[in-house]
Parts: C-alpha cells; sequence; structure tokens
C-alpha cells in the first residue's frame, strides 16, 4: 500500500518538475515547450516498460500471435505497473488496440469528472512510454496514445507498426 503511494507521488513529482525546469528557463511555455516535456517523459516510460517487460516475460513462453501479446499487456503487465487489469481491450484486428481504464492510477489521484482535463495529457505520457517500451521489447513497434473525457477514465490506443 505505501509503495503505491510512493509510486504515484514520484509520478506527480516528475511530471511537476519537468514542467517546471521548462518553464523557469523561459518564463512562458507554448506549445513547443509542452512537446518536449511530454517527449521527455514519454521517453523516460519507454525505457521502464522495456525493464519491467524484460522481467515479467523472464521465464514465460513465447507468444504466438500480436493478440496475446496485447492480452499479456492487459492483464500481466498492467496489473504489475497499474495495480489492475484494464477494464476493457478492444481491437480492429489490423493492428489498432484500445485499453481502457476506468481508475486510471495515474489519474485517480488529480480528479474525478472534468475539473482538471486540462492537466490530464501531461499525467499520462509516462504512461504511454511504459506501454511503447513493453511492446517494443516484445518485438512490437506502436503508436500509443491517450485520452481522458471524464477523469479518471483513460482510453489508450495502440497501434502497431507494420514493417
Amino acid at each position: 500500500m505505501a509503495d503505491e503511494s510512493l509510486f504515484d507521488f514520484l509520478h506527480m513529482e516528475i511530471v511537476s518538475h519537468m514542467y517546471t525546469e521548462q518553464q523557469s528557463s523561459k518564463g512562458e511555455m507554448d506549445n513547443k515547450d509542452r512537446a518536449v516535456c511530454v517527449s521527455v517523459l514519454e521517453s523516460m516510460g519507454f525505457r521502464v516498460g522495456q525493464g519491467i517487460i524484460e522481467r515479467l516475460t523472464r521465464d514465460s513462453p513465447s507468444f504466438k500471435d500480436e493478440l496475446d501479446v496485447m492480452k499479456f499487456v492487459c492483464k500481466d503487465f498492467w496489473t504489475k505497473v497499474f495495480r489492475r487489469q484494464v477494464d476493457n481491450l478492444r481491437t480492429n484486428h489490423q493492428g489498432t488496440y484500445v485499453l481502457q481504464d476506468n481508475k486510471f492510477s495515474f489519474l485517480t489521484q488529480l480528479s474525478s469528472g472534468k475539473q482538471y482535463l486540462d492537466q490530464a495529457p501531461k499525467y499520462l505520457a509516462f504512461s504511454c512510454g511504459v506501454v511503447r517500451g513493453a511492446l517494443s521489447n516484445l518485438g512490437m513497434d506502436s503508436v500509443v496514445t491517450a485520452e481522458v473525457s471524464v477523469m479518471p477514465s483513460c482510453k489508450f490506443q495502440v497501434v502497431v507498426q507494420k514493417l
């Protein structure tokens, strides 16, 4: 229980620090500065996701297809990282997956409803990187985006890049 709170607070502080540092160097933040912050947070998450998935799959047999990988991410990986399974996984069977978490752990501390909706994206960049890093280590290059319409519910869209 205490570990969960510590990680949540660490995540909030990392996000806050990134934005504060970027703002203090220029005074006023524009869209380019926000994009830099999101990019750095996503890169940090990417490396974390790679490390976590290495440990989780060390003793696992290989996956037979893309859908098996996504099921593993939604159940085992999501539980390890975000302390609960994904509520819903949808796919169009053409490389696009939508993972819905109705009580996303990094957003439950912020608000319920629409009060801080404009602040949500910066708290999701790290998580998108974590998912992308995990999928990358499992052999799936992808683009991961997140959207929030009502907090703390969140939808992650994973688009697998075909080579």
